[in-house]
């Protein structure tokens, strides 16, 4: 008899046990939904854990397994965390789900690619990071923060929208919007400058997505003309957040030296504390180069250039109206503490004279024609798009997973680098 009950017993909790991977594989069903919760309770579960299909599933490895069922758990995540869907690849993304069609961009890590969803058939621009060169420099925080920054970028027009982000053994692939309308770089080449209304009106959806990162408590850093990209209307979008710093609050200061030689702010180089008001400076930079055709302080000698940004008074040519003077004075002051944007931030931009002409209601809601229309045809119209990247071909290891990895040191450095790097948006956010 009681070695009867002990078989129903058993019966019953593999019963419950089929039952809970059913949902959990059932749930894994359901396109990019944020799941963290529900695996969190189900990885808590000793029956579910044990089972292969739930193991296969979570990655869950046995060197892993004690960590997960310590009775003495870490923290709990912070919201920004919550969404995280763990070490393993995003359960509902592969690169097999796309069809990578162009190179579209190139950078120290990766590429970036033109790739359509086989199943939705929607065009996205696809970052796909190498992680052994990620590691290799030691950049593995600054990846994790683009991440971070691209989740919190949904509500602004004029910043590049992360769908999703996943991850293989060997890549990570940010799936983003795609913008071909080109960089604002290489429209500057191909007309050496641009007039002041145009200018002006880059100037100001600029200082909007900026004004908005700072609400956030986020600065910027590395604004310049290749991180800027036109729509297929001729709307500004800022891109690459890699360099990105989070949490730095009002009078909150920062001392990383990053950014790009000719844009960078004087309290940098002196590699003093600085705060938001670097992202200003950026600003009066770009601003500088669209009426003028060069970087302010700018020189091919990149020790001539830096003493130029700290030492040389800025000159300006008589072309230029003297309410854009006034600006890129206020912005290209050397000292922060006396630099426009210093008091009041973004709201000290907005009320400067040299965009009185600009409705900002009018501006984040795309109701102002932008000056210039790159006259696009469709998703596979690549005019904007410099040669050197669209006629690469398309490497073979960018759209197919590992089929097996040995598990060796550099792959479990990768795994324990980029913990909770994939990530799906809730299914909120798509009703």
């Amino acid at each position: 008899m009681r070695a009867k009950t002990e078989a129903a017993k058993a019966t019953l909790t593999y019963s419950r046990m089929r039952g809970m991977v059913a949902i959990l594989i059932a749930f894994m069903k359901q396109r990019r939904m944020g799941l963290n919760d529900f695996i969190q309770k189900i990885a808590n579960n000793s029956y579910a854990c044990k089972h292969p299909e739930v193991q296969s599933i979570l990655k869950i490895s046995q060197p892993q397994e004690p960590e997960l069922m310590n009775n003495n758990p870490s923290p709990p995540p912070s919201p920004s965390q919550q969404i995280n869907l763990g070490p393993s690849s995003n359960p509902h993304a592969k690169p097999s789900d796309f069809h990578f069609l162009k190179v579209i961009g190139k950078g120290s890590f990766g590429k970036v690619l033109l790739a359509r969803h086989k199943v939705e058939e929607a065009f996205y621009a696809v970052k796909v990071l190498q992680k052994k060169a990620i590691l290799k420099k030691k950049e593995e925080k600054h990846i994790m923060s683009e991440r971070n920054v691209l989740l919190k970028n949904v509500k602004h027009p004029f910043l590049v929208g992360l769908h999703f982000s996943f991850q293989t053994a060997d890549k990570l692939y940010f799936v983003l919007d795609y913008i071909n309308g080109g960089e604002l770089f290489y429209h500057l080449q191909r007309e050496r400058c641009f007039l002041e209304p145009r200018a002006r009106f880059y100037a100001a959806e600029i200082a909007s997505a900026l004004g908005y990162l700072h609400s956030l408590n986020i600065v910027y850093r590395d604004l310049k003309p290749e991180n800027i990209l036109l729509d297929s209307q001729g709307h500004i979008v800022l891109t690459d957040f890699g360099l990105c710093k989070e949490n730095i609050e009002h009078n909150g200061t920062t001392s990383t030296f990053c950014g790009t030689p000719e844009y960078l702010a004087p309290e940098v180089l002196h590699k003093q504390p600085y705060d938001r008001t670097v992202d200003w400076w950026c600003l009066g930079a770009v601003l500088y180069e669209m009426l003028y055709g060069l970087p302010p302080f700018y020189s091919r000698n990149t020790a001539e250039m830096y003493d130029n940004i700290l030492n040389k008074p800025l000159q300006l040519k008589p072309n230029i109206t003297n309410s854009a003077r006034h600006l890129l004075e206020g912005l290209l002051q050397k000292d922060r503490t006396r630099r426009l944007g210093a008091k009041d931030d973004f709201m000290e931009i907005k009320s400067h004279v040299f965009f009185s002409l600009i409705n900002w209601d009018d501006l984040i809601h795309k109701r102002i024609t932008p000056p210039f229309n790159p006259n696009v045809s469709g998703p596979s119209d690549l005019r904007h798009f410099d040669p050197e990247f669209t006629e690469e071909p398309v490497p073979n290891s960018i759209g197919r997973s590992p089929d097996s990895i040995l598990i060796t040191a550099s792959v479990k450095e990768a795994a324990e680098a980029f913990l909770g790097f994939s990530y799906a948006p809730p299914m909120d956010s798509f009703l």
